[in-house]
């Protein structure tokens, strides 16, 4: 099943496939190492996401690649999955050389609204129509970059689309709030 099924999905369906990917997730991770928990926790998420975006039109924007398994097994990533971060298979971050549907090399955190913005500027330069959605982790808002992008978004008055994934554990570990 490829992203393009999932539209189509009923509620329930989602929840199953969800466990299918899951499933998967850990299969690769457990053989060739990788980013566990991230991926698991951002299953749902990231199933929402391109229920209600078009991955080969728009732009979805990971702030770290950690999460980004789940999306990668939906847009053509699901026969190399096996061999992830191996030789001969994917990588570990979304990348656009690998998969054209990775809307920007993404690796670790605080840089995705600042390329959202670099999208946003693109697309009213060219006219061109698509949409932009970035998923930010919690652990972003420890960088300085995405205060700057988060000034400059507000500035431009552009649409556009920020889901925070907030599992309470940004980068020292410990609990936040």
């Amino acid at each position: 099943m490829g992203f393009r099924d999932i539209r189509e999905m009923t509620e329930n369906e989602l929840s199953a496939y969800a466990l299918v990917l899951r499933e998967r997730i850990l299969s690769a991770v457990l053989k060739n190492g990788g980013h566990l928990s991230s991926n698991l926790g951002a299953v749902e998420l990231t199933l929402a996401i391109h229920k209600l975006y078009d991955a080969s039109k728009d732009k979805i924007i990971f702030d770290v690649g950690h999460q980004c398994y789940t999306h990668k097994l939906l847009t053509g990533g699901e026969r190399l999955f096996e061999r992830l971060r191996a030789s001969d298979g994917l990588g570990g971050f979304p990348n656009p050389l690998e998969e054209p549907k990775d809307a920007f090399l993404a690796g670790h955190s605080s840089t995705s609204l600042s390329v959202m913005c670099g999208f946003l500027r693109a697309r009213k330069l060219t006219g061109q129509d698509f949409k932009v959605v970035a998923i930010v982790g919690d652990g972003a808002f420890t960088g300085g970059m995405i205060y700057e992008a988060l000034n400059d978004l507000r500035a431009m008055g552009e649409k556009a689309v920020i889901v925070l994934n907030d599992n309470g554990l940004p980068y020292g570990g410990g609990q936040s709030g």
